[in-house]
Protein backbone atom coordinates (compact mmCIF):
# COMPACT_ATOMS: atom_id res chain seq x y z
CA UNK A 1 0.00 0.00 0.00
CA UNK A 2 1.13 3.52 -0.68
CA UNK A 3 1.74 6.26 1.89
CA UNK A 4 -1.63 7.92 1.35
CA UNK A 5 -3.47 4.72 2.25
CA UNK A 6 -1.45 4.34 5.45
CA UNK A 7 -2.09 7.98 6.33
CA UNK A 8 -5.82 7.50 5.77
CA UNK A 9 -5.89 4.37 7.95
CA UNK A 10 -3.86 6.04 10.70
CA UNK A 11 -6.19 9.06 10.76
CA UNK A 12 -9.22 6.79 10.89
CA UNK A 13 -7.71 4.81 13.78
CA UNK A 14 -6.84 7.93 15.78
CA UNK A 15 -10.32 9.36 15.22
CA UNK A 16 -11.94 6.11 16.33
CA UNK A 17 -9.74 5.84 19.42
CA UNK A 18 -10.44 9.41 20.51
CA UNK A 19 -14.19 8.94 20.14
CA UNK A 20 -14.17 5.62 22.02
CA UNK A 21 -11.74 6.94 24.61
CA UNK A 22 -14.01 9.83 25.47
CA UNK A 23 -16.90 7.49 26.17
CA UNK A 24 -14.73 5.15 28.24
CA UNK A 25 -13.31 7.99 30.33
CA UNK A 26 -16.65 9.73 30.88
CA UNK A 27 -18.40 6.47 31.78
CA UNK A 28 -16.05 6.10 34.75
CA UNK A 29 -17.34 9.33 36.34
CA UNK A 30 -21.06 8.53 36.34
CA UNK A 31 -22.26 12.12 36.20
CA UNK A 32 -20.24 15.06 35.01
CA UNK A 33 -20.42 18.69 36.03
CA UNK A 34 -22.69 20.88 33.92
CA UNK A 35 -19.75 23.10 32.96
CA UNK A 36 -17.81 20.12 31.62
CA UNK A 37 -20.89 19.07 29.66
CA UNK A 38 -21.24 22.58 28.21
CA UNK A 39 -17.56 22.62 27.25
CA UNK A 40 -17.86 19.25 25.51
CA UNK A 41 -20.96 20.46 23.67
CA UNK A 42 -18.98 23.47 22.38
CA UNK A 43 -16.16 21.38 20.88
CA UNK A 44 -17.81 20.76 17.47
CA UNK A 45 -18.47 24.48 17.06
CA UNK A 46 -14.88 25.30 17.98
CA UNK A 47 -13.54 22.76 15.49
CA UNK A 48 -15.75 24.13 12.71
CA UNK A 49 -14.60 27.66 13.52
CA UNK A 50 -10.96 26.55 13.38
CA UNK A 51 -11.54 24.97 9.98
CA UNK A 52 -13.50 27.88 8.52
CA UNK A 53 -11.56 30.85 9.93
CA UNK A 54 -8.52 30.52 7.61
CA UNK A 55 -10.85 30.70 4.58
CA UNK A 56 -12.09 34.07 5.74
CA UNK A 57 -8.57 35.44 5.64
CA UNK A 58 -6.92 33.64 2.74
CA UNK A 59 -9.67 33.32 0.13
CA UNK A 60 -11.74 35.76 -1.88
CA UNK A 61 -15.08 37.45 -1.35
CA UNK A 62 -17.09 34.47 -2.63
CA UNK A 63 -15.91 32.30 0.26
CA UNK A 64 -16.52 35.06 2.80
CA UNK A 65 -20.07 35.64 1.59
CA UNK A 66 -20.80 31.91 1.50
CA UNK A 67 -19.56 31.51 5.09
CA UNK A 68 -21.72 34.43 6.23
CA UNK A 69 -24.78 33.02 4.47
CA UNK A 70 -24.12 29.62 6.03
CA UNK A 71 -23.85 31.17 9.47
CA UNK A 72 -27.09 33.06 9.10
CA UNK A 73 -28.96 30.02 7.83
CA UNK A 74 -27.49 27.83 10.58
CA UNK A 75 -29.17 30.02 13.18
CA UNK A 76 -32.60 28.78 12.09
CA UNK A 77 -32.18 25.70 9.88
CA UNK A 78 -30.60 22.25 10.33
CA UNK A 79 -26.87 21.88 9.74
CA UNK A 80 -27.12 19.83 6.54
CA UNK A 81 -29.48 22.35 4.95
CA UNK A 82 -27.10 25.16 5.90
CA UNK A 83 -24.14 23.36 4.37
CA UNK A 84 -26.04 22.54 1.18
CA UNK A 85 -27.26 26.10 0.68
CA UNK A 86 -23.82 27.55 1.41
CA UNK A 87 -22.25 25.23 -1.16
CA UNK A 88 -24.78 26.35 -3.77
CA UNK A 89 -24.09 29.98 -2.85
CA UNK A 90 -20.33 29.41 -3.06
CA UNK A 91 -20.52 27.79 -6.48
CA UNK A 92 -22.83 30.54 -7.72
CA UNK A 93 -20.61 33.32 -6.39
CA UNK A 94 -17.46 31.73 -7.81
CA UNK A 95 -19.18 31.61 -11.19
CA UNK A 96 -20.23 35.26 -11.00
CA UNK A 97 -17.10 36.75 -9.44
Amino acid sequence: MDDLTWLFLACAAVTYLTRCGRHVILSRFGTIHHRVSAALDAVPTAVMAALVAPSLVTHGPAEVLAILVSGLIALRAPLMFSVAVSMVVLVGLRTLI
